[in-house]
């Protein structure tokens, strides 16, 4: 796929683009790709990549197939957002962030910033971006936490008690729907995300699932990074040592689960298929785009690196540099009230 002669390319830096350069982007994404390119094929230059991987790639670099699939991106009514990997990293907005925000807005797209961080609070996650120049408003975001207490409601309409092991995100959200703190006999064990776990807390969560509560875990990340890049336990692992010692099943509601897929298309008011997810993990982000048939995207400015796509059975509807390579200024792009109207009252129905 890459000549032999191709000299070394660089990828720019967050810190060398320039969001005024109208050309920056599609040279952004040219460079990236080529030099994915050549990491691929560095060592194996004279090894006919398989069938399987052609395909995968054509995802990123044919020129019919990634265009024609972007500029049907561009014309979805709503976008469901992963935010760390896509949006920014750490305190670091990452290229086209800003402009894919005014691209949604100034052509009438309605969209949703999906955590599986169920510690911060939609205002929290607000404030955040406003700090990094990206002003919108609270109803914009919707976290994993936000998800578990949506799924409670339905299961128990009258409210209920709760131990939750996690920050105050996940307990706001839970008040919100009505359900109470409780360490004696509660309804329910809620392990979310958070550095407050210890041995204590783990052994109470334990003796109440054995005594009847049911468990319920915000998402099954086992890991994460801290903010020096190093891998910590998350929700995941937690969940599972409660699960061994219990012997039960946890239930979760985030990320790739169809269930917190549902709860954010809802909120959007539009169909699976007038939306798409856009995001940077394979593991969560696309499998949880595949199984509620919403399209998903895969941006490479995250997790998830082209080598790592042969490790999974299914691919991306179209992979992309970056979220910079969405905004357009095409008006085409636009929805109008009464087509927004129109497909809000389509979704109604299903």
């Amino acid at each position: 796929m890459s000549d032999t002669n191709t000299p070394e390319i660089r990828t720019p830096s967050i810190d060398e683009v320039n969001p005024e350069d109208e050309n920056v982007s599609r040279d952004l994404a040219a460079n990236f790709a080529n030099n994915l390119n050549i990491h691929e094929h560095g060592s194996e230059k004279n090894k006919e990549p398989s069938c399987s991987v052609k395909k995968d790639w054509s995802l990123l670099k044919d020129p019919i197939i990634h265009t024609e699939r972007l500029e049907n991106i561009r014309q979805k009514k709503g976008y469901i957002i992963d935010m760390d990997g896509v949006i920014y990293h750490g305190t670091k907005l990452l290229p086209g962030a800003k402009e894919l925000v005014d691209f949604l807005n100034r052509n009438n797209k309605k969209y949703l910033f999906l955590t599986n961080n169920s510690a911060p609070t939609p205002r929290e996650l607000q404030q955040k971006l406003s700090r990094l120049g990206i002003e919108v408003t609270e109803d914009h975001f919707f976290t994993a936490g936000q998800a578990t207490a949506y799924f409670l409601s339905s299961q128990s309409p009258n409210g209920g008690t709760c131990y939750v092991i996690g920050e105050p995100g996940l307990a706001y959200a839970l008040y919100d729907k009505g359900f109470f703190m409780n360490d004696h006999n509660p309804d329910y064990v809620i392990l979310g995300e958070g550095p407050s776990y210890n041995y204590e807390k783990l052994s109470k969560a334990v003796q109440l699932v054995q005594q009847g509560a049911k468990l319920i875990a915000t998402n099954l990340d086992v890991e994460n990074l801290d903010s020096k890049g190093n891998k910590i336990p998350s929700c995941g692992a937690f969940t599972a040592c409660v699960e061994l010692v219990t012997r039960t099943k946890a239930f979760f509601c985030g990320k790739p689960s169809a269930l917190i897929m549902r709860y954010a298309q809802r909120v959007l008011g539009l169909s699976r298929l007038e939306t798409c997810i856009i995001g940077d993990r394979m593991d969560t982000d696309i499998v949880a785009g595949i199984s509620s048939e919403i399209d998903p995207v895969l941006v490479l400015s995250g997790v998830t690196s082209m080598e790592e796509l042969a490790l999974f059975a299914y691919r991306p509807y179209v992979i992309l540099g970056g979220v910079y390579e969405i905004p357009s200024d095409d008006r085409k792009h636009n929805i109008s009230e009464s087509d927004m109207e129109a497909a809000s009252r389509r979704a109604s129905y299903l």
